[in-house]
């Protein structure tokens, strides 16, 4: 990965982090539900004006933004307006990548090897670690929530990889069609429309300021820039190069909550949030496939000119250089 595209990397892991906190005020001015239904409309107009459909079936599509958009954020937001801290939120969300492999082991038939198991293994001590703490010092329905949506997102990665998208950018833009309407009438339903018509009633106002620059940074840096790079980087490098970059957002959402709200993890939470992103790095980790050595007939060769040449390419991976991701 060259400089460039790691310096974009790391932007994309900041943009993501902040987002927790980002998402914070958003939710001390919108509801949850309405939030969702807010958050992904602001997207999918443009989306559905300027954006080509992926050429996959409308059923799969319809699972992606179900799991990714409905699922998953309607969760979070839930769980972090019951008074999970957005920092914590950050590092909970990363039991989806132990969620994806198990998932996709049942619905896919992927296998899942020795290092995955153990990797899982440890993430899901760790998060039963907090979960434990949580429910001794504060409520334990914040966590819960945040766990469903960390299956939600796994759910959606694993319909994603079952979608199949030429585009995954194009995918990521049109799974925002499909939450706007369910998510208005499940707000209408339980966050009441007195409590919608207010909100709206006083979106611009100085009191509701920083809630706003809260959604439109969700909306415009989270989303459209941050999964706008990050889907460039999938479609130039493996996967197995790009999604450790990934480890880093619940870091920066910790830093950027304690800057923000003055949240001061609570070490026993800390450690253990270190230990999942520990025990999902170690999951993810492809090990290096052993070099072959040459024969013996081949090092001995020599060119016509007398000594060995030496090539500057160095080794190719078995099969022939990198694959690209689509």
């Amino acid at each position: 990965m060259s400089p460039r595209d790691r310096l974009l990397a790391l932007v994309v892991a900041v943009c993501w982090g902040v987002n927790f906190p980002m998402t914070a005020l958003a939710l001390e001015h919108f509801p949850p539900f309405l939030l969702v239904a807010v958050r992904f409309a602001l997207l999918a107009v443009p989306t559905l004006l300027l954006v080509p459909r992926p050429a996959i079936p409308w059923s799969r599509l319809l699972m992606v933004g179900f799991a990714l958009g409905i699922l998953q954020f309607g969760f979070l937001y839930l769980g972090m307006k019951a008074g999970m801290p957005s920092g914590l939120a950050s590092l909970v969300l990363q039991a989806s990548a132990p969620f994806t492999v198990v998932i996709a082991g049942i619905w896919l038939r992927e296998r899942i090897t020795r290092r995955q198991a153990i990797g899982i293994g440890i993430a899901v001590l760790a998060l039963a670690v907090i979960a434990v703490h949580r429910s001794q010092v504060a409520a334990l329905l914040p966590v819960v929530l945040c766990l469903c949506a960390a299956l939600g997102w796994a759910l959606g990665n694993v319909a994603v990889r079952r979608a199949a998208a030429p585009n995954p950018l194009h995918l990521t833009l049109w799974m925002s069609v499909v939450p706007p309407i369910p998510m208005l009438a499940l707000s209408f339903v339980v966050e009441g429309p007195a409590r919608i018509g207010e909100t709206f009633a006083t979106v611009f106002t100085l009191d509701a300021l920083p809630a706003v620059v809260g959604l439109l940074y969700v909306v415009l840096v989270a989303t459209v820039l941050g999964y706008g790079l990050w889907t460039r980087l999938l479609a130039t490098y493996p996967s197995s190069t790009v999604a450790p970059f990934s480890m880093l957002v619940p870091v920066i959402g910790v830093l950027a909550s304690w800057i923000a709200f003055d949240e001061v993890p609570d070490l026993v939470e800390l450690i253990a949030g270190v230990i999942v992103v520990g025990g999902v790095l170690f999951a993810s980790r492809v090990p290096r496939s052993p070099v072959a050595p040459l024969a013996p007939a081949a090092a001995d060769e020599t060119p016509a000119g007398g000594a060995a040449e030496v090539g500057t390419a160095g080794v190719v991976p078995p099969g022939g250089a990198p694959q690209r991701v689509r």
